[in-house]
């Protein structure tokens, strides 16, 4: 069985996606990173796919009349690369069934809380504000609901009672870093399996 072939959508920093790059790099990680797809074309994380040598997919919504239609656009370039798993690695755009439905069991999200706590943008801060002892990472199937596909691994970040938001969420972000490619790995053993709502990792 040769690679996992996925795509990675981010609009950020990128710091998952350098994540990704670097445990590929480091021969943690059977997979090959076919494309980057980007709602921002200057954004940093673009810089980071030129030096890691991965092909880009760039795209400016409003110059689209539709959600539909720029998702018309990416499920083609990823059909004619092969693509077999997309990651949302940060990528603030909310996603129709144009694109959840050809790839459903087949696209992750990672998540900055214990979901279903917290689900949405301002996790960290939400967290925050409710008083929580703990937070952390949840990477889970993505179903077209705001956060509410089937979880397939989470990790717990302790909130201690001088953190702010930008604090806590430094170690989120480490946990982040190291919980996304675990997970890829396992996908890409033929490891994850979804039942309805349930996911079962085999040893």
């Amino acid at each position: 069985m040769g690679a996992l072939r996925i795509a990675v959508f981010a609009s950020g920093q990128g710091t998952n996606f350098q994540a990704i790059v670097d445990a590929v790099q480091e021969g943690k990680l059977d997979v090959t990173i076919e494309l980057l797809v980007c709602d921002k074309p200057a954004a940093p994380v673009v810089e980071r796919a030129r030096k890691a040598g991965v092909d880009t997919f760039l795209f400016t919504p409003k110059e689209y009349p539709s959600r539909e239609a720029y998702e018309t656009e990416i499920i083609d370039e990823l059909q004619r690369r092969g693509v077999e798993l997309i990651v949302l690695a940060g990528y603030m755009r909310i996603i129709t069934s144009v694109l959840v439905e050809p790839f459903y069991g087949r696209m992750i999200n990672i998540h900055p809380s214990l979901l279903p706590a917290f689900p949405g943008v301002n996790a960290t801060l939400q967290a925050l504000a409710y008083g929580v002892k703990l937070t952390g990472v949840t990477v889970h199937y993505v179903d077209g609901g705001m956060d509410s596909g089937p979880i397939i691994a989470q990790r717990a970040v302790e909130v201690a009672d001088e953190d702010t938001e930008d604090s806590l969420a430094v170690r989120i972000h480490v946990t982040e870093q190291a919980l996304l490619p675990a997970v890829i790995q396992q996908i890409a053993q033929g490891r994850v399996s979804l039942s309805e709502r349930h996911v079962t990792i085999s040893r």
